[in-house]
């Protein structure tokens, strides 16, 4: 495809996800920590021990700092999993697993 056809392009109709049950407009294409971050959300996760805030730090998959549950699946990197329409996202603590 030739790159200039792109100039055009338009996302797709938005959709809502849940990010603790409050609703959440996203639009295809966008990771889940492209949602959150454009709905205002910058932090989604809390260390193990002294419960720090954290959320995108190097936003391509190598850290874990945007760990999330994303339908019931613990420990997604927000920056690297695609949003899809109705998903349910949750906040996490630590590693996820009620530790």
């Amino acid at each position: 495809m030739n790159p200039l056809e792109l100039v055009g392009a338009e996302p797709g109709p938005a959709f809502t996800v849940t990010l603790d049950g409050r609703e959440i407009t996203a639009v295809p294409g966008q990771t889940v920590a492209a949602a959150l971050w454009a709905a205002g959300v910058t932090s989604w996760r809390a260390t193990r021990g002294a419960g720090r805030p954290r959320g995108v730090f190097c936003g391509i998959g190598v850290c874990f700092d945007c760990l999330v549950t994303v339908n019931d699946r613990p420990n997604q990197r927000a920056c690297l999993v695609p949003v899809r329409a109705g998903d349910t996202i949750r906040t996490q603590e630590g590693t996820g697993h009620g530790d």
